[in-house]
């Protein structure tokens, strides 16, 4: 795996409910539910800060000691945030073995700063921070980095330097991030109804073909 696995205690909660939760919370600990292996959901809670902490270094799988009796390696599957989006508030994971088929939301880490985007109207789009792949746990990396320094007008899933053994899920040709132009109508504030995950992005070879042809004409 990408990072090492964290070791991490967790403890048995008989209650469950948002007052019981709410009071974990305040104590600094999160709510959890382990699932898998044909056993019975376990209700737990988890030091906050320990969690975060493994979560932050880019952490997937866990070994779980449930109440300081044995561990089990738990890939973490859902996290909950608190309405506004910016706390953690529950979590939820399920006992894997190091030769299973997971499919994880791997995170993409955008480094440097794209030179075609220093362009006049030129703008870097975003369209996703984090894909979609299937891989053994064994297998699961932390994160994925890519230098758009010197990036083509478009960057795509394909263009990722994917590990052996990860396959994403979408199509290569899917966009990571894309350079356009930004029309002077739209920088006046008119809307427009593009899907920009299957629109075709105008690039800046496209804008100095047509100066070209123009300038030829």
């Amino acid at each position: 795996m990408g990072t090492e696995t964290p070791n991490i205690t967790v403890e048995t909660r008989e209650k469950t409910g948002s007052r019981y939760s709410d009071r974990l919370r305040r104590a600094g600990r999160l709510p959890a539910v382990i699932y898998g292996k044909g056993q019975d959901p376990i209700h737990v809670s988890v030091d906050e800060h320990e969690m975060l902490e493994a979560l932050h270094q880019g952490a997937h799988v866990v070994d779980i000691s449930v109440d300081g009796k044995g561990s089990d390696k738990c890939l973490v599957k859902d996290l909950q945030f608190g309405w506004l989006g910016d706390n953690l508030i529950h979590l939820d994971m399920t006992r894997v073995d190091l030769n299973e088929i997971v499919t994880i939301n791997l995170p993409v880490t955008l480094a440097g700063t794209a030179k075609l985007a220093s362009a006049a109207g030129a703008v870097l789009e975003v369209i996703r921070r984090e894909i979609e792949v299937t891989c053994k746990v064994s297998d699961i990396p932390g994160e994925i980095k890519y230098d758009i320094t010197d990036m083509d007008e478009v960057l795509t899933i394909g263009d990722l330097p994917l590990p052996d053994g990860v396959t994403p899920v979408l199509e290569l040709d899917k966009h990571i991030c894309h350079v356009t132009l930004v029309h002077q109508e739209e920088a006046e504030g008119e809307e427009t109804d593009v899907n920009a995950d299957d629109a075709q992005p105008e690039v800046i070879t496209k804008a100095k073909e047509e100066e070209d042809a123009s300038e030829e004409g």
